[in-house]
C-alpha cells in the first residue's frame, strides 16, 4: 500500500511538472493569456440542417454537419483545429491596443475591445481551380465560371453593388478584405450520378469525382449536383488536405437563372468564408454560442429571405446582410472587419493558409 501511495504521488509530482512546464512555454512566447475557454467544434448542425429542410426552409449550407462528419472520422481533427484557433486568437491579441480583451469573439468572455488590426495586410491572390462534374458536357457553362470568379473578387473586396444598403449601424464594420482570386484552371468530368450528397465522393476520381489539386497552392472549388436541397459545403482548414475546398450545387455556383434568388454566386462567398475559417453569423448555437468575431452581433439562429431593418435576436440588432447569414444573395452584401481579421491570421507565418500568401 505504501509504494502504490508513494508511485501516485511520484506520478502527481510529474503530471503537475508537465502542466507547469506546458503553462511556463504558453507564458513565455506569449505576450498575452489567450482565453480558449468558448472555443467549440462539435455542433447540432445534422439535426438542424435536416429539420430545417425538412420544414421547408430553401437554403442549407452543410459545411458544419461536414465538420461533424469529418471530427468523427479523424481523432485529431479536434486538437488541430484547437491549434490552429489558438494561433488566430494569439495573432488576434497581439494586435489589440492596450486594454483590450484577449480574445476575439462576442462571448465566452472574447470581449473584442474595438476595431481589430488586420495584421497581415499584404493583398493576396488565390488560384482556383474549378473542378466540375457534370451529368452531361457543357451542362456547367464557362460564363458561370467567370461569374463565379467575378462575384467572389467583388465580395471580399467590397465592390459589390449593393454593399450601400448596409445600415450605418454596420456602416463601419465593412470590410474591403483585399482577398482577390484568379481562375487557374477548369477541370471536367462527365458523370450521369443524380446526386453526390456530402461525402466528399465528388472529390475522388475512384468514384467518378476530381482528385484536389495542390490545396498548398490552390483554392478548389467541386460544382456538382450535390442533391438534399444542400446548397454548398466547405472544409475548414485543418482537414484532411486530400478533400479540402469547397463544394457548391450547379445551380448555385456562379451567376445562374436556375438557382433563382440563390443563383447569384453568393453560395460561393458562403462557402469560402468557411474555408477561410469563418462560422456562420449565428454560431450554429443559441443566444450564448459565438461565432468567435468581435463585431458581429450575438444571434441564435439563421434569417431566410431578404429581413427588414432592423430585425432583432438575443437582445440586438441580426446582422442579416452578413455573408455568414443565410439570406436570399441579393441581401447579404458585407464581411465584418473582424471577419477579415480572422481570416487574415490564416495568411501569417505559421497560420494554416500562409502557403497560399507566399508564407
Amino acid at each position: 500500500m505504501k509504494k502504490t501511495l508513494l508511485g501516485m504521488a511520484a506520478l502527481a509530482l510529474l503530471f503537475g511538472s508537465c502542466n507547469d512546464d506546458q503553462e511556463n512555454n504558453i507564458s513565455n512566447n506569449d505576450q498575452s493569456k489567450i482565453d480558449m475557454s468558448d472555443f467549440y467544434v462539435y455542433t447540432d448542425a445534422d439535426i438542424d440542417e435536416a429539420a430545417r429542410i425538412a420544414e421547408g426552409k430553401s437554403k442549407s449550407c452543410y459545411s458544419m454537419v461536414n465538420l461533424n462528419r469529418l471530427l468523427n472520422e479523424n481523432p485529431n481533427l479536434e486538437q488541430t483545429m484547437f491549434d490552429i484557433e489558438y494561433q488566430t486568437r494569439k495573432s488576434i491579441a497581439a494586435k489589440k491596443p492596450d486594454g483590450a480583451g484577449n480574445g476575439n469573439g462576442n462571448g465566452g468572455g472574447n470581449n473584442g475591445g474595438g476595431d481589430p488590426d488586420p495584421g497581415f495586410t499584404a493583398p493576396v491572390s488565390i488560384p482556383v481551380v474549378v473542378n466540375i462534374i457534370e451529368q452531361f458536357s457543357g451542362q456547367v457553362s464557362n460564363q458561370q465560371v467567370s461569374s463565379q470568379i467575378a462575384v467572389l473578387n467583388e465580395d471580399f473586396n467590397a465592390n459589390n453593388s449593393n454593399a450601400n444598403q448596409v445600415p450605418s449601424e454596420f456602416a463601419g464594420d465593412i470590410a474591403d478584405c483585399g482577398i482577390s482570386f484568379t481562375l487557374h484552371t477548369v477541370n471536367r468530368v462527365v458523370n450521369t450520378r443524380s446526386s453526390w450528397g456530402t461525402n466528399d465522393a465528388m472529390k475522388d476520381s475512384g468514384q467518378g469525382g476530381i482528385d484536389v489539386t495542390d490545396p498548398s497552392t490552390y483554392l478548389n472549388i467541386w460544382v456538382c449536383e450535390i442533391g438534399g436541397g444542400i446548397l454548398g459545403y466547405a472544409q475548414f482548414p485543418g482537414g484532411p488536405s486530400s478533400t479540402d475546398g469547397v463544394v457548391i450545387g450547379t445551380d448555385y455556383f456562379g451567376e445562374n437563372n436556375a438557382g433563382g434568388v440563390y443563383g447569384h454566386g453568393r453560395t460561393g462567398t458562403h462557402e469560402v468564408g468557411h474555408w477561410l475559417n469563418l462560422r456562420h453569423i449565428w454560431g450554429d448555437g443559441n443566444c450564448r454560442r459565438d461565432d468567435f468575431v468581435a463585431d458581429t452581433p450575438t444571434s441564435d439562429a439563421p434569417n431566410y429571405g431578404c429581413p427588414s431593418y432592423p430585425t432583432v435576436n438575443c437582445r440586438s440588432n441580426d446582422m442579416t446582410m452578413n455573408y455568414m447569414d443565410y439570406v436570399y444573395d441579393d441581401c447579404m452584401y458585407m464581411f465584418t472587419n473582424g471577419q477579415n481579421t480572422r481570416m487574415r491570421a490564416l495568411f501569417e507565418s505559421g497560420g494554416a493558409r500562409a502557403s497560399l500568401a507566399g508564407n
